[in-house]
Parts: structure tokens; sequence; C-alpha cells
């Protein structure tokens, strides 16, 4: 029996099933045209050589891992391509594994365990995206300009032991593992409500709407509710609501539309179990616009009575915003809080103006004063190092606005979350502690609560809590914002897990490095102790030379200076892991 080793590609066709039962006709003419006119062609460039054609996908095989993936991308982004200029082939979406392994040849054909693993990869990738083992990863050495992120290990079927998987993300979309769905208890999403109101502008007004569902739903303990960022990043990609189950992990889906006009909104919403795609629940909401709380309240209380089987009394609530006294204070704060995470030029100005009338139409809002503490922060973060926090004008505005918030109304999860947060950039680690965790009691479900919670585990010298928590986290934002890898890095790291800490530094900086110096001084520290020490010395001087550029603290200051105020804002308070982090930095070469 003749063995060799190879790189295995194996590709399948998303929801072919579906396909053939809509159109048998027009998707085999359109498949056989993608295989002739664009995959095959890619693979015999890329030296490959198709081993088995399926009717709904193929197996390559090729001498090189680097070829095999840099074709795969090839053949995902001509078939986007095509999506986006033809009518004929515009719902085919394929799906690719690739591993390279032993394998047996048996005639023209591949067998044996190499071409199982890539089999069960395939299965699990995302639609539009290439999903690689370990095995096949560690041969491509940065041959490849591509983003690649680590999936973690899984578990494929009728493979006993765990595959490391990498996921190259063409499509956008963030890899989410299988065992990331088993959650506890019903999981749901909603998707971003459909703005009705005939003017574009009033997108911000049903997305507000939406969040604030997702909200009021995060509050029962009975559901895991996706969070935000991940339904949102579904808007107008997806309308198989089965797949967007599968691919946020959700059994159920809360998709509707709001139509404002004047001093009266109406909302219709309905419920979906995405396993069959059965309706379980729909209505329509015609109240005046003084009342959408009462209305969001109301709606989230239907949903639950649906999914979790019994309609949960008021007083089992944890917590109630108050009632706003101007409804035009709402409407701002909505308009600003869609522009807080756009950091392109004037956008954090106008969300900064938009808080800051809302706060004056209805001074008794609290969330335009945590709306107002983060644009602060972020100025804070994104600007000139160096300044001692307490003559940082942008760090005391922040905790100022968090602290009126808080006095404003302590009931809301979110305010006590923004207090919490700001706290422990100040370093006052007891009051930081007991604003996240009311906010984490008041709302367990709530991913942003999660992952900084997750973080002031870290600080405090439970690492371990926190990676749990941040596994959470991810698990109910499956499409989640990148900045929670910042928070996940170091929790990593402070447990001794340094290539996995480095990876995602690694995606983290890949296009900004000189914009991250704290980033790369822990993936510095991160190389040095893997012993990679060539990488370490090249990204602390990284790190050295963008902290000087931006440096506004005492002029006399030097490098020593420098490795201080980032230990200072890493927010360490256990002298064990600053020692760790210091030991790490001082192995890559700086003066720690």
């Amino acid at each position: 029996m003749q063995r060799r080793l190879a790189a295995i590609l194996v590709a399948d066709v998303v929801g072919y099933s579906r396909l053939v039962e809509k159109d048998e006709g027009k998707t085999l003419v359109a498949l056989r045209l993608l295989q002739n006119t664009l995959l095959q062609p890619q693979i015999a460039k890329h030296a490959g050589r198709v081993v088995k054609l399926m009717g709904d996908g193929f197996i390559a095989e090729f001498a090189s891992v680097v070829e095999a993936v840099s074709c795969a991308i090839k053949m995902q982004n001509a078939v986007a391509s095509h999506q986006d200029s033809s009518d004929t082939v515009g719902n085919i979406v394929f799906r690719i594994g690739i591993n390279i392994g032993d394998v047996v040849v048996d005639g023209d054909d591949l067998l044996g365990d190499g071409v199982n693993v890539a089999a069960r990869l395939e299965q699990i990738c995302p639609p539009g995206d290439v999903l690689i083992s370990g095995a096949a990863y560690e041969h491509l050495g940065g041959k490849i300009d591509a983003t690649i992120e680590y999936a973690g290990e899984q578990q494929l079927k009728n493979i006993s032991r765990p595959i490391k998987a990498y996921h190259v993300p063409l499509s956008g979309s963030t890899f989410v593992s299988p065992k990331a769905l088993t959650l506890s208890g019903p999981t749901i999403a909603v998707l971003p409500f459909e703005n009705m109101s005939g003017d574009p502008e009033q997108v911000y007004f049903s997305d507000g709407i939406t969040a604030d569902i997702i909200t009021e739903l995060a509050r029962f303990a009975e559901l895991m509710v996706i969070a935000r960022t991940s339904s949102f990043a579904l808007r107008g990609r997806a309308t198989d609501l089965r797949e967007v189950g599968r691919l946020l992990g959700a059994g159920y889906i809360v998709e509707g539309s709001v139509r404002r006009a004047g001093n009266r909104v109406r909302i219709t919403v309905q419920l979906v179990e995405t396993v069959g795609g059965t309706h379980l629940w729909a209505d329509r909401y015609d109240r005046s616009i003084e009342d959408i709380f009462a209305t969001q309240e109301e709606i989230a209380q239907s949903i639950v009575a649906m999914v979790a089987q019994r309609v949960i009394d008021n007083n089992e609530l944890t917590s109630r915003r108050r009632r706003l006294e101007d409804m035009r204070a709402y409407d701002l704060f909505l308009q600003g809080n869609r522009l807080s995470d756009d950091f392109r030029p004037g956008a954090q100005e106008r969300a900064e103006a938009l808080f800051e009338r809302a706060a004056q139409t209805d001074p008794s809002f609290a969330r335009a004063h945590t709306g107002l503490a983060y644009i602060y922060l972020n100025r804070a973060s994104d600007g000139d190092i160096g300044i001692p926090r307490d003559r940082d004008e942008n760090r005391i505005k922040a905790l100022r606005s968090a602290e009126t918030a808080f006095a404003l109304d302590p009931s809301d999860p979110r305010v006590q979350c923004t207090l919490g947060y700001i706290c422990l950039t100040w370093r006052d680690f007891k009051r930081a502690e007991h604003h996240l965790d009311l906010a984490k009691t008041m709302n367990p479900n709530d991913a942003t609560i999660l992952i900084l919670w997750a973080w002031m585990q870290g600080t405090l010298g439970r690492s371990g809590q926190g990676l749990a928590a941040a596994e959470m986290a991810y698990r109910l934002n499956p499409l989640y914002p990148s900045w929670y890898n910042y928070y996940k890095s170091r929790l990593l790291f402070l447990l001794g897990r340094y290539n996995e800490a480095a990876l995602l530094l690694e995606q983290r900086t890949f296009d900004t490095p000189d914009r991250e110096p704290r980033d790369m001084a822990w993936r510095a520290a991160s190389y040095a102790y893997l012993d990679r020490l060539g990488d370490a010395e090249k990204c602390a001087g990284v790190f050295l030379k963008a902290v000087s550029t931006r440096w506004s603290g005492d002029e006399a200051a030097g490098a020593a200076d420098y490795v201080n105020w980032l230990v200072d804002v890493s927010y360490l308070s256990e002298e064990r892991d600053v020692s760790r982090l210091r030991d790490g930095l001082r192995r890559a070469g700086l003066p720690a």
C-alpha cells in the first residue's frame, strides 16, 4: 500500500441541498461554471490536482501547504467576486478545509487520516472562509500575506484527538467553534431592526431600539443573549435565519422593524426558532415615543415567555433604568452612540457634542454621561503618553463623567460597569471591583460587562477566573470586536500561555505596530519567554520608538521611564504579575 505526505484541500458548497431544491437546473449549471472557469484553473496554477469531484464539492492534493492555502484564498475571493457580478452564481458559497498529513494512495483516489481531518475542518468552517489545521499552519512560516487567526483546539467528528485550527476570515466572519454553541439555557440573537421610516438618517433610532431590547433581554438569567456586535455584523449579509442561527450559535432569532412618524413609533417584531425556521410569535406595537422603554420591556418579556416557557415577574428583574424626563435626550444619545466607535477624523468630536446636548436636554439622563466618559477615556488612551493621570485633563473628565452617571442612576448596569472600568484605569482596584461586580450581578449576560470584568480579574491576580469569563463573553459575542483580544492576550500571558498570547498580539499589531506600543511591549515579553529573542528585540525597539514619539511626560525620560509607564498602565495589582511582565521585558532587552 503506497503512502505519501500531502497537503489536502476539501471544499463544499454551503446549503447545497436547499439550493438544489429551490432551482436544481440553475444550481448545477452555476456550480459547473465555477468549477470549470475559476476553481480548477486555480488548482492547476498552484501545482495541485483534483483528486475527486463530488456533486457539491471536491478534494484536491498539493505538494506544498503554501500553494494549497494560496489557492484556497484565490478561489474564495474569485467566487465572492462572482457573487457581486452575477445573479447566476450569487447564491453559491464554499467552505474550505486544509490539512497536511499522511495519505493512502488508492489509484487516483486518496484515503486516510490526512484527508479526514481536512474534510472535518471544512464542515465547521464559516461560509466563504478557509480553516487550516495546526499541522498545516506550522508549514506556512509567514509566507502567506493574509490574516490568519487561531481558532483553538477542535474536537472533530470521528477524530479522537483534538485538532488545532486556524481561521482565514475572508468573509469578515469570526470563527465560532461548535463547542462555543453549547451555552447553558436558550440562546437568542436580536438582528438589527429594519428602519421603515423612509429616512435613511433614522437608522440610528432603529439600531438604538434594537440595542436596548438586547439589553433588556440580557437581564434575564434564563437566557443567553448574543451581543449586539455579533448580531449587527450580519446586517444585510444573510437572509436564511437558520444559517444566521448557526453562525451565531443561537437557537432563536428576533427580527423586526421600526417606523417613526412624529411623536409615534410602530415596532413590529417576530421570534423564530432557527433549527426548523419556525415562527413562534409575532406582534406589533403602536406607541407614543414617550412609552418606548415600557414597550421594549414588554417585547423582552414576551420573548422570554416564549423561549423560557414562563413570564418573568417584574420583581425578578435585577435592575431598571430610570425613566427619561425628555425623549429628545434619548434621541441625541442614540445619534452619539452610533458614532462612539468611529475614530475617523471628526467623528469623536461629533459624538461628544451629541452626548453633551443629551445631558443638557435632560440633566437626569445618566447614559449621556457614560457616553462622555468613554469619549474622554479614548482621547486619553490614544493621545500623548507619559502625563501623570492626576494631571491628565481627559482622564480627570472621564472619571468625573462616570461618577456623575453613577450619581444619577446607580441601577443601570452599564453605568456601574463604566465607573468600575474607569476606576481600574486610575488603579483604584477596590472601587473597580465593587462596581464591576455589581454590573455583572445586574446583567450577567452582557458581553461587554463580562469582558471588562474578566480583565479586572486578571489585574487582581485571578487570571484563571478572568479567562473563563472572557470565554463566555466570546460565546455571547461570537463576532466580537478586535479589542476583546487586547484583554484576552494579557490574561493568557499572565497564565503562562505565551504562544497563544503572542498569536493574538500579532493579529492586533500586524497592520499598525507603531500605533499599539502597549501591545508591542507585551508581544516582546511573550516572544522572550518563547526564546524568540530576535523577534522580542525587534518588538521592543518598535515599542521604544513609538513611545518616544508620543511622550509628553518628563523631557529627561528615557527607556527605563517608558517601561515604568507601560507597567503602570497595565494595571496589575499583584507583585508576581508585575514581576512576570518585567522579567519578560528584561529578556527582550528592555531596562525593566
